[in-house]
């Protein structure tokens, strides 16, 4: 290839990539609305990794039905699932730069950014959902919505999606206290908290990929996991592992994010409109979500899954020193605060 046609190659290929990235941006367009005339349609477009049955993509559809109703049908929100516009890395890096409107994280995927989000991987820092979701909606949980939206991190957070608790789940015996744990394997996310929290029980964590754990529970390499009941169900874990401890060790939601630099450029009645379709959809999401929940263990339990509900007292007590650990820090302030919420 010669030098001239290198440069048409280099020319083509980043105009390409312009053109791939300006049809994944949110945009604003005029459109013939009905009454006549043309008027400023805003085009927001969601991306995100879970399947169209999932409770958080049905709450993304009715945040999608508010922001419609809201705005009269100016303001659209075009919603791709199951990953179809990237991982969930590559919408975190297409919302800082504003080429895409909102993604769906989890918010352990913000501790990188945010370090005070490990606040919600650690076990047994709310007393009950009800003390969970004031803290999420009071002004602790509106203030770590907001702690990315500014000029370096350009991630503003608009709600709070439901994702349950996180429960053991075993090959061989239910788990009722943390003694139950001694020995076992039990395979946890590649995180430093979860890893620090199993130890504290006196298990041994395990990290493996989500994709291998139905093989590594076949095979016995580990004991058990741990997540909620839908992924337990939906990911047919119940067929290796009979024993469901609903323990509720941590509960670490999800979250709905805007980019920073998208958001800026809305008016200020769309930011209205949007943050009250997402805060709608938030409430909307946490009722399917129970649904769910109760849906999946009691197929489970029609599958021959035995479902424990153990005094939570000594998993209590047996992390303290754990939570102890973080006094003095960014965490542990949040975790004093949290306590203090009635």
């Amino acid at each position: 290839m010669d030098k001239k046609s290198v440069s048409y190659f280099i020319v083509g290929l980043a105009v390409g990539i312009l053109i791939s990235v300006c049809g994944f941006a949110w945009y604003v367009r005029s459109v013939n609305l009905s009454g006549g005339g043309d008027k400023k349609q805003t085009m927001l477009k969601l991306s995100h990794g879970l399947d169209q049955s999932h409770p958080v993509h049905k709450g993304m559809l009715f945040m999608a039905q508010r922001l419609d109703e809201l705005s009269a049908g100016t303001v659209k929100l075009e919603i791709y699932p199951n990953g179809q516009l990237g991982s969930e890395t590559d919408n975190i890096e297409q919302l800082q730069r504003g080429a895409l409107a909102m993604t769906k994280v989890s918010t352990a995927a913000m501790e990188s950014f945010i370090p005070e989000m490990a606040v919600f991987s650690l076990p047994y820092v709310f007393r009950d959902h009800e003390h969970y979701w004031k803290v999420l909606g009071g002004p602790i949980g509106k203030e770590l919505l907001l702690k990315g939206d500014n000029e370096k991190i350009k991630l503003r957070g608009l709600c709070y999606y439901d994702a349950g608790s996180r429960n053991f789940y075993t090959t061989n015996k239910p788990i009722m206290s943390p003694d139950d744990l001694a020995g076992m394997k039990i395979r946890v996310m590649n995180s430093k908290t979860s890893m620090d929290m199993i130890s504290a029980m006196g298990g041994k964590p395990t990290p493996i990929s989500w994709g291998e754990l139905y093989t590594a529970l076949q095979q016995n390499m580990v004991d058990g996991a741990e997540n909620n009941p839908p992924s337990y169900y939906t990911n047919r874990h119940f067929e290796v592992c009979k024993f469901f401890t609903m323990d509720e060790h941590t509960s670490i939601p999800d979250m709905l994010l805007i980019s920073s630099k998208v958001w800026d450029e809305l008016p200020q009645q769309v930011q209205q409109w949007v943050q009250q379709a997402a805060d709608d959809s938030s409430v909307h999401q946490r009722k399917l979500w129970e649904e769910k929940t109760k849906e999946s263990l009691e197929a489970s339990k029609k599958e021959g899954v035995e479902v424990f509900y153990p005094d939570k007292k000594s998993f209590v007590e047996k992390v303290q020193p754990m939570l102890n650990s973080y006094k003095g820090t960014a965490v542990g302030e949040l975790l004093d605060r949290i306590r203090e919420v009635k």
